[in-house]
């Protein structure tokens, strides 16, 4: 049963919130952390970092006036109760279901989500974007007729873009305001209520105005007592509240407070509202993440991320056991290498747990590297470690090493450096959606010198190209694995064993169709045969393991001995089709009237929604692989459903 919210129940946009009291505001924010629980419970998704920002959003919209005020949520995981009272509260159910709400953030989908927030550490270059542009588009207005608002986690403030970001803030000193999101007390602890009452202090209109008059008059005085004087400010106001470090990056920090104490959120965020004076501000309120549901609080990292639940036991449900997964798979794989190799090391950027390291760790902790949400650092500090002979696997999902495509390129490839990347989340990846999709890494790392590009068909491939990366020793390789589990076709070899680099396979002779499988579509192409067969058409079955270096024996074999040649992808346009085609035209192959069909996922960004939808919606199974082998033939066989896209 739904919970009772009676409040809530009058709350359709944020503006409502301005009628109520503050004893008022403290219901609505209990109604809106069980509403939260129970709408997660039935959908999945991220709880425990929305449940902890219940307080603070409920503040933020009750004092600010959003959609005017521009309200940014980094990362956008924490918006969830955000949504409810922004009108998409009878659709929170639908959360990361196909054709529901995302689960990130989203411009498209509501005039207050002014920024998608899917990855971290973005919120405040582009709300100092926002901002300047205020600025631009208003010069004779009141600094305070808008507001520009990034709430950042703690975690997001390990990227380097944040600090780009508050050094270019700081110094342009435009009107914004960072709250930064404390919730695993990493930076400060709250100090109770002498902290509340001097961060409502510095935060004052009075107290600002008479600190902006005193700065002033220090400007007349000679440059060594002007700069005397600032420092004596700084210094004094550190010593009460902290935050020297923002203070140098241009900042006029407040806090730490309690982030779930509105009677000290509501009359400081009014202060921060009402200032139309000074540099940018950051407000540090500490949280805790899963705060008010108890299974949450006792578990937080288990409850960042949830499958369906239980309300009243917390229990969350789990799927009937199956194949190991494809992240499981690796993880023994590294481990079973590294028991064999004390130079193997694993590197994550705060996703230990995601990419499967979090097990690597256990067996090896002084050979784990986390490095936080920092991918540019973390390929960076793999190169580093591979110039002294250390053999650095970097275990990063496909979506985000494209934000370390240049250390990727300068400070690896073009060094010939043997850094391995294990491209975790590749292809679409169901309820994160477009965001997370792994769909680029053929394309944006096929076209690099001295890259080896490798994809598992199976598990059990997968296992072997662990081992083949270990092995690997002249310059970088990368492997792309999905989410998921595996087909459990047999029992996982204890080690791989390692591949020739470059050398595909051939798993079925047929007559005049040829299937040329990179990645785990193999077993759709091999359905498709089937189907194929029981029409008359024997179809030849091929996983090309390497889209670089490409087999081009192999490859030319197919081209030339069959009059169809498709080739199948979990990755964008201009990837290993196109390394495919690149090479058969080179070889004037195409000449002798060869009907080439490349498929890949579309042109598009695709939703979230279960995978095998998404996988449909994109032309990539079997049913759609017989419709495009028809359709080269030119030949009315069976029935056809919809066409192939590419």
């Amino acid at each position: 049963m739904p919970p009772a919210t009676p409040l809530l129940d009058r709350i359709r946009t944020p503006a409502d919130l301005k009628n109520y009291s503050a004893e008022q505001l403290k219901q609505i924010a209990e109604e809106l952390r069980a509403e939260t629980v129970h709408a997660v419970s039935q959908t999945g998704g991220h709880l425990g970092a929305s449940l902890g920002v219940v307080e603070l959003t409920v503040a933020i919209h009750a004092i600010f006036d959003t959609p005017k005020d521009r309200l940014i949520w980094d990362v956008g995981h924490q918006a969830y109760p955000h949504k409810i009272l922004t009108g998409r509260r009878d659709r929170i159910r639908s959360l990361r279901q196909g054709g529901g709400l995302s689960g990130f953030t989203r411009r498209s989908e509501s005039e207050y989500d002014p920024f998608g927030a899917a990855h971290s550490s973005t919120s405040i270059s582009a709300g100092l974007g926002m901002a300047v542009a205020r600025d631009m588009l208003r010069p004779g207005g009141k600094r305070n007729d808008q507001s520009v608002i990034a709430v950042i986690g703690d975690g997001s403030m390990s990227a380097g873009m944040a600090y780009e970001a508050m050094n270019n803030a700081g110094a342009m000193r435009s009107r914004l305001i960072v709250v930064l999101n404390d919730n695993d007390m990493s930076i400060a602890p709250p100090v109770g209520a002498m902290s509340a009452y001097l961060s409502r202090l510095i935060s004052s209109r009075p107290f600002l105005s008479l600190r902006d008059v005193m700065a002033r008059l220090a400007r007349r005085f000679p440059a060594p007592l002007e700069r005397a004087a600032r420092r004596a400010d700084e210094f004094a106001r550190g010593i009460l509240t902290g935050g020297t470090l923002f203070e140098e990056l241009g900042f006029y920090y407040v806090g730490p407070i309690d982030g779930h104490n509105l009677d000290h959120l509501l009359p400081l965020l009014r202060n921060l509202r009402d200032a139309d004076t000074g540099p940018p501000v950051l407000l540090h309120v500490v949280t805790k993440k899963g705060k008010g549901y108890p299974p949450a609080e006792a578990a937080p990292d288990k409850y960042h991320a949830v499958a369906k639940f239980n309300v009243v036991t917390g229990a969350q449900n789990k799927a009937p056991p199956g194949p190991p997964t494809y992240t499981g798979v690796f993880a023994k794989a590294l481990i079973a290498e590294a028991e064999r190799d004390d130079r193997i090391v694993a590197i994550t950027a705060a996703m230990p747990s995601g990419t499967g390291l979090d097990q690597f760790q256990k067996r090896f902790p002084r050979r784990t590297f986390d490095v936080g949400i920092a991918e540019q650092h973390a390929v960076t500090f793999a190169a580093g470690m591979a110039t002294e002979g250390i053999k650095p696997f970097v275990a990063i999902y496909s979506t985000f090493l494209q934000r370390a495509y240049d250390q990727v390129v300068h400070d690896v490839a073009l060094q010939k450096l043997p850094v391995r990347f294990a491209l975790d989340r590749a292809g679409l990846v169901g309820a994160d959606g477009a965001t997370h999709a792994g769909a680029y890494d053929i394309a944006y790392l096929g076209c690099i010198p001295e890259m080896v590009l490798m994809a598992p068909s199976d598990e059990v491939e997968l296992a072997h190209m662990v081992a083949t990366a270990a092995a690997h020793d002249s310059g970088p390789i990368a492997f792309r694995f999905p989410r998921g589990e595996g087909f459990g076709l047999e029992e996982v070899p204890a080690r791989g064993t390692v591949l020739e680099i470059g050398k595909g396979r051939v798993l079925r002779e047929g007559g005049k169709v040829a299937l040329l499988s990179y990645g785990t579509r193999l077993q759709e192409c091999l359905r498709a045969a089937e189907e194929l067969a029981a029409q008359g058409l024997p179809c030849t079955v091929a996983d090309a393991r390497f889209a670089k270096p490409l087999d081009t024996a192999l490859v030319e074999r197919l081209a030339r001995e069959h009059e169809v040649l498709v080739t199948l992808e979990e990755g964008s346009v201009c990837g290993f089709g196109a390394l495919v085609m690149q090479h058969l035209a080179t070889q004037g192959i195409f000449d002798a009237g060869l009907k080439f069909r490349p498929m890949c996922l579309p042109d598009a960004f695709i939703d979230h929604d279960t995978p095998k939808k998404q996988y449909e919606e994109a032309g990539l199974s079997a049913a759609s692989i017989v419709a495009t082998v028809l359709g080269a033939l030119g030949e009315a066989r069976g029935t056809a459903t919809a066409p192939a896209r590419a």
